[in-house]
């Protein structure tokens, strides 16, 4: 939660009973699981290490009093999924929808935003990740795959033509959604193997902005292929260069290792496979 009272809040608990609970428990270890600041409180690299353990303890735990009661893990109790704002309109929606439907004692916080979150450091169980991932520290269960595409308005494109070449981009009005966009290149062709240096005039930190903007007239923006469905199929955008279409990029659930083995992630996870035979991405 980022802070001692916001924490004792959602537990229900004194702020110094907090204070504590986690001074006490890292004098027993004997060693720091949480930095303090003025500001916030963020796990140690120790203490990100020995919450996954516990976590998989208590998962362990609930597995194995639910075999000996001879019944089959129930989800139960809360999930924490994060999702891209755009993807998690389309599809998460839907698939947590699905879930809550099915499994009454259940509870998801679904947060919805436009950068990479962390796993453990802010509570999450499962989170979409689009792109590759160079992080071997979580598993992964890819759902897809999607391209990115290049698209503008039926208007930009009268007023200003349609580039024929990637390397026209260089003398367009280019948008850029940053959290798609690590640096000043975008790539295209077999293997994304050929990259077009771009100086866009507008930088923007979500897709619906970006997909704003080039519907508006202003200029090319670079956005994922599911992002503008709706809008291209209406007509207000036009993909442009998909001759040169850059390589797809995968689309993956990620979460700690061995917290598939918890019912709440599990059931997400299968209800998501489901979902995505479905409705392919």
């Amino acid at each position: 939660m980022g802070s001692f009272g916001a924490a004792a809040r959602r537990l229900r608990v004194s702020p110094q009973s907090a204070t504590r609970a986690v001074a006490y428990l890292e004098s027993e270890l004997g060693v720091r699981l949480l930095n303090r600041t003025t500001r916030s409180v963020r796990l140690t690299e120790e203490g990100a290490r020995f919450l996954a353990a516990c976590r998989q303890v208590l998962a362990d735990l609930r597995a194995a009093e639910d075999s000996l009661k001879g019944t089959l893990p129930e989800p139960q109790g809360s999930l924490v999924i994060s999702a891209p704002v755009v993807f998690g309109r389309i599809h998460v929606v839907p698939i947590v929808t699905a879930v809550l439907l099915r499994n009454p004692r259940l509870s998801v916080r679904l947060a919805l935003i436009d950068r990479t979150t962390e796993l453990v450091e802010e509570g999450i169980d499962v989170a979409v990740r689009i792109g590759e991932l160079p992080d071997s520290s979580v598993h992964a269960v890819q759902i897809g795959t999607i391209q990115y595409v290049i698209v503008a308005s039926p208007g930009y494109l009268q007023r200003h033509g349609a580039p024929a070449a990637p390397t026209d981009l260089q003398r367009h009005e280019l948008i850029m959604f940053t959290a798609a966009s690590t640096c000043d290149e975008w790539l295209f062709g077999r293997g994304g193997k050929r990259g077009v240096r771009v100086r866009p005039r507008m930088s923007v930190n979500t897709a619906d902005a970006a997909i704003s903007a080039a519907e508006a007239g202003f200029g090319i923006a670079r956005v994922l292929s599911y992002q503008v469905t709706a809008a291209v199929g209406a007509g207000r955008l036009v993909r442009i260069l998909d001759s040169e279409a850059p390589p797809s990029v995968p689309v993956s659930l990620i979460f700690q290792t061995g917290r598939d083995r918890s019912p709440n992630v599990r059931t997400f996870i299968d209800q998501s496979k489901e979902y995505f035979r479905s409705h392919p991405l």
